[in-house]
């Protein structure tokens, strides 16, 4: 079952006197699975997931707002904000906003990414609304004083330095702007020393006023919760603050891109002087929204996703030349990316990527084998439904949904369209996909004439 989610239209007089709307977007067995949203009048959506038979629950409000939204100059600004909403509000203070949810036996976090931004808390059933409180506060109240951004900016340099010295996450950044150049989607969510350096409280506080506002916001809860309670201590802690008493509003819809122009055939080399080549191959994947999307995850499975897939076979398994080798995807709203990464040492790098350009080939022209597929199908659906076991999980789920697609898909239907994937489909997206000219990006220590060898990667 698929609810369809809104379209932002002109208002009539009648709209303007409307009332909160609620919805049943997916009807569960005996109300377990049940999804319902309601769209308060300032534009602020409230969805939850109704599991009656766990004692937890997962409270998040997603921003539709990340680092994609940042001039060159505010890089970094949103992830600094992030960071900034747990420093404390009129209400409270950063201890207080921590001690309460430590108190609870709670867990509280954040994360930022490329096209959004989520705020979260996991707590028992029965503290829900003291999660929801606190959260809520944090992101309407924050003061964002002028002393707590120079001490967050210490930890986000840090934050910065940790990454730079991880090489094999690292290498994602470099793979990102090898596609995409200095684009928005180019740049790295931390932001850089000198763009870190140079934001000032003043620069974020108008990026936070600029970007949160209800009609902005997804707020979403899975768990055991009754989803009129959650919409009305919602409502209650939005009406505290009075920034965020929004007139008659509606949502603003899933974002529609920039039509990012993608790179191919493009080399990146990072000199560092670490015992192993961290290496990512890869070429422009489909967007989020793309119906084939379906098909590419079921490719991706087969050819990167586990240890019976082929890369993993051919690469450590048969010739043990690295123990981290992978495929993944990444969807944005108009584009994205397919990669291969692995890690190994500096004199195998040539073979690893040599292996990994032949399967790649060879899949682009002949495909995958029926079995090879039929594996994929299965391990993709359970690794679904395995990964939805917790209400964090099924927070991400529907929150993300919501914002990203302004739509609901039952499990069900989940599993259903992966099973529906054809191996036409996947042979034909293998062809589109796996058929372009791929870019190269490595970490390592690396000499110069290594990188006309590895110019043969990309040729």
């Amino acid at each position: 079952m698929t609810s369809r989610g809104f379209k932002a239209t002109a208002r009539t007089s009648s709209e303007a006197r409307a009332v909160a709307r609620t919805q049943t977007l997916i009807k569960g067995t005996n109300g377990i699975g049940t999804v319902r949203r309601t769209t308060l009048p300032g534009g602020l959506r409230i969805v939850t997931e109704t599991q009656p038979s766990v004692r937890s629950a997962t409270f998040g409000i997603w921003a539709h707002v990340g680092s994609r939204d940042e001039t060159p100059s505010l890089n970094g600004a949103t992830h600094y904000l992030e960071h900034l909403l747990f420093k404390g509000t009129a209400r409270r203070s950063a201890l207080d906003i921590s001690a309460a949810l430590d108190a609870v036996g709670g867990e509280m976090n954040a994360f930022t990414a490329k096209e959004y931004t989520c705020y979260y808390a996991r707590v028992l059933d029965t503290d829900l609304p003291l999660a929801i409180d606190v959260v809520c506060d944090m992101l309407t109240g924050s003061l964002i004083l002028e002393e707590d951004v120079d001490v967050e900016r210490g930890a986000i340099l840090e934050e910065i330095a940790m990454t730079e010295d991880d090489p094999g996450d690292c290498v994602h950044d470099l793979f990102a702007h090898t596609m995409f150049g200095d684009s928005a989607l180019g740049r790295p969510v931390l932001g850089t020393v000198d763009t870190v350096n140079a934001l000032t409280a003043d620069r974020i506080r108008r990026f936070y006023r600029k970007h949160y506002d209800p009609t902005h916001l997804v707020v979403a809860c899975a768990g055991n919760v009754d989803h009129q309670k959650v919409v009305r201590q919602v409502r209650a802690a939005f009406e505290k603050a009075s920034a965020f008493r929004a007139p008659q509003a509606e949502p603003i819809g899933p974002r529609e891109g920039r039509r990012t122009v993608r790179a191919a055939g493009r080399m990146e080399l990072l000199g560092r002087k670490t015992e192993q080549a961290h290496v990512v191959l890869g070429m422009p994947g489909l967007a989020r929204t793309d119906d084939r999307r379906w098909a590419l995850g079921v490719l991706n499975t087969a050819l990167g996703g586990g240890m019976s897939s082929r890369l993993f076979q051919e690469v450590r398994e048969k010739r043990g030349l690295a123990y981290s080798v992978y495929s993944y995807t990444s969807g944005f709203a108009d584009c994205g990316l397919f990669g291969v990464y692995a890690g190994c040492r500096p004199s195998q790098v040539h073979d690893v990527l040599q292996i990994c350009r032949d399967e790649l080939d060879q899949v682009a022209e002949h495909g995958l084998s029926d079995d090879e597929i039929a594996r994929a199908v299965g391990q993709l659906q359970g690794s679904t439904v395995l990964g939805l076991e917790d209400t964090g999980a099924l927070m991400n789920r529907i929150g993300k949904s919501e914002l990203c697609w302004g739509e609901q898909m039952s499990v069900d239907d989940m599993l259903a369209r992966i099973a529906a994937v054809t191996a036409d489909e996947v042979r034909s997206v293998a062809r589109d996909i796996l058929g372009q000219r791929p870019s190269l990006s490595v970490i390592g220590p690396l000499k110069d004439k290594q990188a006309a060898r590895l110019q043969a990667a990309v040729a």
